[in-house]
């Protein structure tokens, strides 16, 4: 695995992944933007939809020897968690105005 590729955040991940084989880590992939007849077929077979010529970001849910197969990839240029964003729990404090 490649580690150079990959985000702190996914490589501390993996560490609690249960079954390496399980799709369980959602991950943004960033990608040459132009892939090629080997790379549209890898992907895809990850299960990783939407794959066009010119994209070079992609989402999917991944297993743990899915993300150290891609991060061996040349054409990766690196991965990245994908992470629930929590709305921050911010009041604005409006005063009444008096004329």
């Amino acid at each position: 695995m490649n580690y150079q590729k990959l985000d702190a955040a996914i490589a501390t991940a993996l560490n609690d992944v249960q079954d390496a084989e399980t799709p369980s880590l959602a991950v943004f992939m960033h990608t040459e933007p132009v892939l090629d007849a080997i790379a549209t077929p890898v992907l895809e077979n990850l299960g990783v939809s939407g794959v066009t010529p010119g994209k070079d970001v992609f989402t999917a849910t991944l297993s743990a020897n899915a993300i150290a197969q891609l991060s061996e990839e040349p054409w990766v240029q690196y991965l990245k968690l994908s992470q629930k964003l929590h709305l921050v729990n911010t009041r604005l404090n409006f005063r009444k105005l008096s004329v």
